[in-house]
């Protein structure tokens, strides 16, 4: 696996090497995060609290930065993520079309690379409408577990370079408003493996 160097040559990306039915050994990714937007510190850090602990099982160790805290370093395994819009809860009901994805991973030549997108405005729509009552009362941590389910969803993908999805779970082709702010959303055990061993998950017929 090669190292990337975070400025002039980050579009080069990486490749991660799976081996079947060979354990993958716990290693450190690094997250960059480009916010095109506005966010809030509480939801961001919800966000990262909830990947890792998605991803726990798979012995993955996650290394946020912001991307200005990355010009000119090398790092052996790394990701970006780019954030649209609002990363925060706002109390001011805004319209929004809620079709279309939360999230998408970049390809090039029918792989996937290393680059995610995040739309963060379709993020909190999704979530605020599955709010409820008390919900409000703590909605910036809501909006944060949102975003830490959705992240780790492209994450999935790039780390397995995984098309299809799996048929429940965070790796669900499509996830709810319900299902983005519910107590818990879990790999399914099928899609963990996959991360484990570099083995195929369900397809979503």
């Amino acid at each position: 696996m090669r190292s990337v160097l975070v400025g002039a040559t980050l579009a080069l990306g990486f490749v991660f090497a799976l081996w079947a039915n060979t354990p993958r050994v716990p290693r450190g990714l690094t997250v960059v995060m480009d916010f095109r937007g506005t966010h809030s510190d509480k939801s961001i850090h919800e966000m990262q609290r909830e990947t890792a602990n998605i991803l726990e099982g798979s012995g993955i160790q996650l290394d946020w930065r912001l991307l200005n805290q990355t010009e000119g370093r090398a790092y052996p395994d790394l990701v970006v993520m780019t954030f649209h819009g609002a990363c925060k809860f706002d109390r001011v009901v805004r319209e929004y079309d809620l079709q279309g994805p939360l999230a998408s991973t970049k390809t090039t030549d029918h792989q996937i690379q290393s680059f995610g997108q995040v739309d963060c405005d379709h993020v909190v729509s999704s979530a605020r409408s599955a709010m409820f009552g008390g919900d409000f009362a703590h909605a910036d941590l809501l909006v944060g577990r949102a975003l830490g389910r959705v992240v780790t969803h492209e994450l999935v993908h790039m780390l397995t370079g995984a098309k299809d999805h799996g048929r429940d779970g965070v790796f669900e082709s499509a996830l709810s408003g319900r299902q983005l702010i519910a107590p818990q959303l879990p790999l399914s055990p099928a899609d963990l493996d996959r991360l484990l061993y570099g083995g195929e998950s369900e397809q979503v017929p």
